[in-house]
């Protein structure tokens, strides 16, 4: 395979992934500038083997793709078939955070990076194959004791049964982290469970567009 079609190909892999050249140099324990220089620039004029061999489990991809010689075995996929490494799903962390007090606005839901999860403990908490989790940081209070402001939470954004629980939701065009109680006749209840924050009863279900539900918590000690 030509030099230019396994820049082209690898390329074409970052774009559609939305990965950065820095993120995947980094990755590689190179410099920031070295992927965006292969593809640029053509140096160096081959990828080194370990490197090829990461960047092809990183995107579920055949080594042969990025100029292994001869025919190289397919890399195993995660189990969702999304990117994986090693059994792992790469899971991306928003910057805004889920207010758990007056809300954050839409416009600021922007990657700020991506974290490995094992595909295996996804499952035992509860996070299909087929969704497209998300890990966003708590800002507030209002939900406290269940969930303190600076919590990371993992949030399965796959579409979900109408069931009492914690979720991300859009209300009043804003982000907030609340519990929801689903009520008979369709209504809803929008609950803060730190009782200095008001929680809100007999809501249209049509003004609350559910995100996704938390399913996890960190918080640092």
């Amino acid at each position: 395979m030509e030099n230019m079609e396994i820049r082209e190909n690898l390329d074409r892999l970052v774009r559609e992934r939305g990965v950065s050249y820095s993120a995947l140099s980094e990755m590689l324990g190179r410099n920031a500038a070295y992927i965006q220089q292969f593809i640029r620039k053509g140096s160096p004029r081959k990828l080194d083997e370990a490197d090829r061999r990461v960047l092809a489990e990183f995107f579920g991809v055949s080594e042969d793709m990025l100029g292994a010689p001869g025919r190289s075995r397919p890399v195993g996929k995660s189990k969702d078939g999304g990117s994986g490494f090693n059994g792992m799903r790469f899971i991306p962390r928003l910057s805004v955070g889920a207010s758990a007090g007056s809300g954050a606005h839409n416009d600021d839901e922007l990657q700020a990076g991506r974290i490995a999860c094992d595909d295996a403990w996804l499952q035992k908490i509860g996070v299909s194959v087929a969704s497209e989790p998300s890990i966003i940081q708590v800002d507030g209070d209002s939900m406290e004791p269940s969930l303190k402001d600076g919590d990371d939470i993992l949030v399965d954004r796959s579409p979900q049964r109408a069931r009492d629980g914690i979720y991300v939701i859009r209300m009043d065009d804003m982000l907030m982290v609340k519990r929801l109680a689903f009520g008979p006749g369709g209504q809803l209840s929008v609950i803060s469970d730190n009782k200095q924050y008001p929680s809100y009863e007999g809501i249209d279900p049509a003004n609350v567009t559910i995100i996704g539900k938390v399913v996890w918590r960190g918080e640092k000690i």
